[in-house]
């Protein structure tokens, strides 16, 4: 059978007939494959059998494609994969290293990859992107099953089934439902309104999430060094690491020097990891750089790596319990405790009056009368007296506190966020509120991180800026060296056009602009005359870095350091001049260049001094066995003083907060007289403030420390040890603190804090990740507003609290008084679940969302010993709580006389008043001190619109929900007197406010009796 025969029966045999059903076509098709497959495999039979193999077409018809993108990438991404995640070197060996791996990738190692929108695609679609996937989040049914959860939602569900099955059987379908009918709904919107509230922070947590994941990562790109996003990492990418930042692919070490990796996060173990080119250079997602910096080669994104397999696992737990809500926790049962005594005892009184026949029913006749009472009347009697106990409990119960905390936490965290404060742990907002030491760093903090160096001193001799031509060509192309190769910095320069464009640190950018303009520095050519030997990576402790680099032109090796000026003086033997000739610096001129260095420092400069050393071979030899560059008697090349102004408004937030009772101590590396000048520009630096270094402190005792830690304002050349020192000690003697840090070295202390507070531009992902709270813009007036909105969390659960328990003591005392003494709850199972709801919901969304005012920050910071329930709240609450209960229960045994009305009409005025009392307690419950209630009152569009939603709802209640809040209609002469007396909350709350209370809590005076 030739193949012209098995195409053409295939075109016959797939071309089926129309009349055919879609059943039997499908079996025609299935048919025709089969028929073929046969056929095409024969075949291939008789081909091999024969002894001539014939060129035949039939390949062309048989071919399957490959992918594009497996043609594109000579590599899968299975074998990248395995080959990182098992550290196999002889794998990479057979990819001709990870030149072979970087060709096979398309991507150039010195530019990256060209990153144009169809290249990004095609990797996406070979290696997948970098992200994982995310475990579902909770939806709104599963709130709502929580909600059903909740034991008293539960009892007052069964005593709806209840009423409802008796009173259907008892009046019919069409009249009988209205009890039971009443409760259902009140129970689900109760219910509602939870899993809704519930949600939406769910929600806010997704979206805070998502913020705090979406990283900066720096990678080179087209040929350049570029910022993207941690998820807009592809396989291929250039990534350039420095300490503190995430990896963010699994990945191959291209270069770099002295690069540690803390893989604690996957391995679990604290020992920091050596990663280079010939032994281990495999790096993994998710570990960070403890130290050194590199540049890599991502091989493996998202899904592929095993940081996204473990993060695809973990959900953000948005059931964090905060200090606060923990205490109310404990409020809550207490007060539940006293509602459950309560409702048990008016349980006890109406079964007791019901079976002693001391009660009736409408039309006044004896509702149990021993054996002749019907048990379908005794059941439905006990429901309903069941219903009204349960109901009791549910109001006394004040779960709107957690609620409270929540909703004032979510909203917080909200308007935080647009005023460039991420909060990473809830408890932090709550805790800042009661903050009364703030530790911050100077550099982008105080001051605006935008460097520029104003200064350039040569020798004893300051060069005036742009005169770089009487200076010794050698001694420019030694600070050349030292500026260019001395740097984890990058300057690009685009082939078309004049446009610099300078990446790295503020201090290296400055440097880098200066030698760039001004000593017409070519980075590029400098890199590519040396080769870079050895380098030491600057951190906070040292102060300094190092590189031994060898010229090409002549194989001669120097080494160059960089770094603090006073450090790098004091390594110094002698000295260049501005013609190049090298001087012995002995002990006058040392003392000539410490002025030189006090006098820039004393003008807010930063000081930078540059170094070098001519080494022999034998002395690198050393060196690379020691792993540590020589840096005894060095040659003082230069000294440069950078320029940062204080940020514009630095002064007048530093005021606020210590007007606030906020101590505000600076902490830096610079040294004492930049500090000094800084701290007095900013107005930290007060008239008995003291001024010490951070090996000072660190060599006091420990009494010593304690003794003058809170007259300290400024520590300058601290260590981020210095800083956890000084933490420790306020916080040992009782102060409440708050520390800002950028680098990976401040994570302890940051820790240790009460609130870490990291900076969001400056802050490495280590800082971050250690903090509780981002300060986005790095802005030290960002800081002074955590701290406001701190203490507006904080007061209002407070005004909430005073408005709840108002609430729960008056109708407690009610609806106890009324069952005692006459055998009826006034208050309906219906009437008190709005109220509920009313004071839970409602209430707290409206409280709970006041926005933070000026007069905040005139309050002294709240200890965190300090009682949630102050005295001024005692007062308050108990002043219109007895008034409502005086009111209510005059009404209770004298309304139908003096409002001349029947029981039914009296019932549905103390419901009526009772609400409207809660409505206009609203208004008192904003200010707990200041009698004006209504300040600012126009601000929250909130407040007002659930105000107005309350009354609207009332309204309907009343006269329109009769038979499902068990009310009657009122004429406008009761509605009048209903607005009336509750409207009387309002003086009465403006004279009570006018009594003066003690500063020590009354509850303390309980616990002093209790002693003695």
């Amino acid at each position: 059978m030739s193949v012209s025969t098995i195409l053409q029966a295939n075109q016959n045999l797939l071309s089926a007939p129309s009349n055919l059903s879609q059943t039997n076509r499908n079996w025609h098709s299935a048919f025709a494959k089969i028929y073929c497959s046969t056929a095409f495999l024969s075949l291939s039979k008789t081909k091999y059998t024969s002894n001539k193999v014939s060129r035949s077409p039939s390949f062309t018809v048989v071919n399957v494609p490959l992918d594009s993108n497996d043609q594109y990438f000579k590599i899968d991404p299975k074998s990248l994969t395995e080959l990182v995640k098992k550290k196999n070197l002889d794998k990479l060996y057979e990819f001709d290293g990870i030149s072979g791996i970087a060709s096979a990738l398309k991507t150039d190692i010195e530019g990256g990859i060209c990153s144009t929108e169809k290249d990004i695609v095609r990797r996406h679609e070979a290696f997948g992107s970098n992200t994982y996937k995310k475990p579902p989040s909770k939806s709104f049914f599963q709130f709502v099953v929580e909600a059903f959860k909740d034991l008293t939602i539960l009892i007052l569900l069964g005593c709806a089934v209840l009423s409802l099955a008796f009173g259907i059987k008892e009046h019919g379908p069409k009249e009988g439902w209205y009890d039971g009918g009443s409760i259902f709904v009140a129970v689900f919107l109760v219910i509602a309104v939870s899993a809704v509230s519930n949600y939406r922070q769910n929600r806010q947590f997704d979206k805070l999430s998502k913020v705090s994941n979406n990283i900066q990562i720096e990678v080179a790109r087209n040929g350049r060094r570029q910022q993207i996003s941690i998820l807009d990492i592809v396989v291929g990418d250039i990534v350039c690491l420095k300490i503190g930042d995430q990896v963010p692919a699994d990945g191959l070490f291209l270069d770099g020097h002295s690069l540690l990796l803390d893989e604690s996060s996957m391995t679990g173990e604290s020992d920091h990891v050596e990663v280079n080119s010939s032994h281990n250079p495999f790096l993994f997602s998710g570990t960070k750089v403890a130290d050194g910096y590199a540049r890599m080669l991502a091989t493996s994104v998202g899904m592929n790596t095993l940081w996204g397999q473990m993060m695809s696992k973990m959900s953000r737990e948005s059931g964090e319990q905060t200090p606060l809500q923990a205490r109310l926790n404990k409020l809550t049962s207490a007060i539940g405790r006293v509602g459950l005594i309560v409702a048990f005892l008016v349980l006890l009184v109406l079964m007791f009056r019901y079976f002693t026949g001391n009660t009736t029913d409408e039309n006044g006749n004896q509702e149990f009368i021993g054996s002749k009472t019907k048990v379908d009347n005794i059941v439905n009697a006990v429901v309903g007296i069941v219903a009204a106990a349960v109901t009791i409990v549910v109001v006394a119960i004040p779960e709107g506190l957690p609620l409270a905390v929540t909703l004032t936490l979510a909203y917080s965290m909200k308007r935080m966020m647009a005023d460039q404060a991420m909060v990473r742990k809830l408890s932090a907002c709550e805790t800042m509120g009661s903050a009364n030491v703030i530790c911050t760093d100077k550099t982008g903090t105080l001051t605006l991180n935008q460097m520029k160096v104003t200064k350039f001193w040569l020798g004893q001799e300051l060069i005036k800026e742009g005169s770089a031509s009487p200076i010794s060509p050698w001694v420019v192309e030694l600070i050349q060296q030292g500026v260019a190769l001395n740097t984890t910095g990058t300057v690009y320069k685009a082939t078309s056009g004049s446009d610099i464009e300078i990446s790295g640190s503020p201090t290296e950018k400055a440097i880098l602009s200066w030698a760039t303009q001004d000593l017409n520095m070519e980075m590029e050519k400098i890199k590519q005359s040396c080769t870079i030997l050895q380098v030491e990576a600057f951190n906070s402790k040292k102060k300094r870095s190092g590189v031994m680099m060898r010229k090409k032109i002549d194989n001669t090796i120097n080494v160059h350091w960089k770094g603090a000026a006073e450090m790098i003086l004091a390594k110094c033997s002698s000295y260049y001049d501005a013609s190049g000739n090298l001087k012995n610096l002995d002990n006058g001129a040392k003392e000539i260049f410490e002025h030189i260095i006090e006098g820039m420092a004393a003008s807010s400069l930063r000081c930078i001094a540059f170094a070098h050393k001519h080494v022999s071979e034998e002395e690198q030899e050393d060196a690379n066995d020691a792993k540590k560059l020589n840096e005894d008697s060095l040659s003082l090349i230069g000294l440069v003083g950078i320029k940062d102004p204080c940020r514009p408004g630095v002064k007048k937030a530093v005021e606020a907060c210590q007007h606030a009772g906020v101590n505000i101590k600076m902490i830096t590396g610079d040294n004492v007289f930049t500090a000094k000048a800084i701290a007095t520009e900013c107005g930290i630096l007060t008239q008995n403030g003291l001024v010490v270094e951070g090996e000072e402190f660190r060599n006091y005792t420990q009494e010593q420390r304690l003794e003058k830690v809170d007259k300290i304002c400024v520590m300058a050349r601290s260590s981020p040890f210095d800083k956890l020192l000084m933490v420790q000690c306020l916080k040992q003697k009782g102060h409440v603190v708050a520390v800002t840090g950028d680098g990976t070295n401040d994570a302890p202390a940051l820790k240790e804090a009460d609130i870490g507070l990291s900076m969001g531009i400056q802050g490495t992902e280590v800082a971050k990740e250690s903090s509780d709270i981002v300060i986005m813009d790095d802005n030290f007036g960002s800081v002074a507003t955590v701290l406001k909105w701190g203490r507006c969390v904080y007061t209002n659960i407070q005004k909430f609290i005073q408005f709840q328990l108002t609430v729960n003591v008056a109708a407690l005392v009610i609806n106890f008084v009324a069952a005692v003494s006459s055998g009826e709850v006034p208050l309906t199972a219906v009437q008190l679940l709005w109220v509920n709801l009313i004071m839970d919901t409602l209430g707290a969304l409206a409280l709970a969302t006041e926005r933070p005012t000026s007069e905040l920050m005139n309050k002294p910071p709240v200890g965190r010993t300090k009682p949630l329930i102050t005295n001024v709240m005692w007062r308050n609450l108990l002043a219109q709580a007895l008034y409502q209960i005086a009111i209510l229960l005059t009404l209770q045994f004298r309304g139908q006389s003096i409002f001349g009305v029947n029981e039914k009409v009296k019932d549905t005025l103390i419901f009526n008043i009772f609400v409207l009392c809660q409505v206009f307690n609203e208004f008192n419950a904003r200010k707990l001190e200041k009698k004006n209630v209504f300040k600012g009152i126009h601000k929250n569009k909130l407040f007002l619109g659930i105000i107005a939603i309350t009354i609207i709802l009332q309204v309907l209640m009343v006269e329109f929900l009769k038979k499902f809040a068990d009310t009657e209609r009122l004429n406008w002469s009761q509605w009048g007197a209903c607005i009336s007396i509750a409207a009387a909350s309002w003086p009465i709350g403006w004279l009570v406010k006018c009594i003066p209370v003690p500063e020590k809590p009354f509850l303390s005076y309980l616990k002093w009796r209790s002693r003695y």
